[in-house]
């Protein structure tokens, strides 16, 4: 009887969470061929010469060439303007709510009396480019561990990647802690995302959107730049690394183990094998689904067109390399089915990949409430801290 009650107040929260934001907008189906570049199998780059059936049979086909080309499709020249630009901090937020309003204004109060502190942000120009501008320029604030904190161990970095529609200031405080373990963090901007969001938009919504080809480029941009990090973590001097993302971004973290052997601290704060599974069937992406559906898109049609960046075409590469891995995934939770997150834990088990599996009580978005988000930081920041430790070991032989 309680656990009845439990889960139906649980998912009441949930949903009120999830429907509190006003300025999300149901944008009409787009292919978005143009943004695949040689990756269309197709002659033509646009719509126009097709008919809907046929659209939709070129962007599965486009689907299947990027996944057997993934090299080249994740692949990139490492960037020749990394650069540390020191400012203040912003918001940026993806809602119009009076108290978040409120808060954005406060920080920029505080900016123009000069009662904040400036931090160092790393930025270069992504591999992989947009029609817009703001948008390529890659934004990551840099939180340094103090010399101290790094004496007699490899130099140790990690990329830290928020959830969708994410401000600047969430995870923040993940990178701070993990500066207390000797870690450095690169808390880095997903596409269009706050300072790289583009001004014609409120949210974050051509990183996740009824544009079909821009989606696709956006995950392409997100793991190019994960990886362009760590090149210039290595230019530092640092050995050892790993990536935790969250939502969104354990997608592209995912992706990116998968196509780098360098990241082996992997952290998967809520997760799934299919994408397109979780844009019909999530809460968050209700709007999203709406346009496919005004199209005629089945839920089996939308896992096809997006498998290229789904996470379980790229199973076998993940596990390929040796890499210590935490799942974070939530009981209750209408934007990541659990049977989304199950299935991520029985490929695991299938592909004999060495993981951690924690449960949170909640759902989606109150993991991010008291006093979920600190059962969430400790599960998050136990692992990294004892990942790290034996990464140490294993880089020194002494074990």
């Amino acid at each position: 009887m309680l656990s009845k009650l439990y889960a139906k107040w649980m998912f009441s929260w949930e949903t009120a969470l999830t429907t509190r934001d006003t300025n999300r907008i149901v944008r009409p189906l787009e292919w978005g061929f143009d943004w695949l570049g040689a990756f269309n199998p197709g002659t033509e780059p646009g719509v126009d010469s097709y008919s809907e059936a046929e659209a939709l049979l070129q962007m599965v086909e486009a689907n299947r060439n990027i996944v057997a080309h993934a090299d080249e499709f994740f692949g990139y020249q490492t960037p020749t303007d990394f650069r540390l630009e020191r400012r203040y901090p912003e918001l940026f937020p993806t809602n119009v709510r009076p108290e978040t309003l409120a808060q954005d204004a406060e920080l920029k109060l505080q900016a123009a009396v000069g009662e904040m502190e400036e931090a160092d942000f790393l930025r270069f120009t992504s591999p992989v480019r947009t029609p817009y501008p703001e948008n390529d320029t890659v934004n990551a604030r840099w939180y340094p561990a103090g010399p101290e904190k790094q004496a007699g161990k490899p130099k140790q970095a990690i990329i830290v990647m928020p959830q969708w529609n994410a401000d600047a200031f969430s995870h923040n405080a993940l990178c701070s802690i993990f500066n207390k373990f000797g870690i450095s963090a690169l808390r880095l901007s997903k596409p269009y995302h706050d300072i790289r969001r583009p001004a014609e938009l409120e949210r974050s919504d051509y990183a996740m959107s009824s544009n079909i080809g821009r989606t696709i480029s956006a995950c392409q941009q997100a793991v190019v730049d994960i990886r362009s990090c760590i090149d210039w973590l290595e230019q530092q001097g640092y050995e050892q690394f790993g990536v935790l993302g969250t939502s969104l971004g354990s997608c592209y973290a995912f992706i990116a183990a998968a196509h780098d052997p360098r990241l082996q601290v992997c952290a998967f704060n809520h997760a799934s094998t299919w994408f397109g599974d979780v844009v019909w069937t999530g809460q968050s992406t209700r709007h999203v689904r709406a346009a496919f559906e005004q199209a005629g898109l089945t839920r089996d049609q939308v896992r096809d067109v997006f498998t290229a960046i789904s996470p379980m075409s790229y199973m076998e590469r993940f596990a390929a390399n040796p890499k210590r891995v935490l799942v974070v995934h939530a009981t209750y939770d209408l934007t990541f089915l659990e049977e989304f997150s199950l299935d991520v834990l029985t490929n695991f088990d299938q592909h004999k990949v060495d993981y951690v599996s924690k449960v949170l009580p909640c759902g989606h978005y109150t993991t991010g409430e008291t006093p979920y988000k600190y059962i969430d930081g400790w599960y998050l920041g136990s692992f990294i801290h004892d990942a790290y430790k034996r990464l140490a070991l294993t880089f020194s032989g002494k074990s």
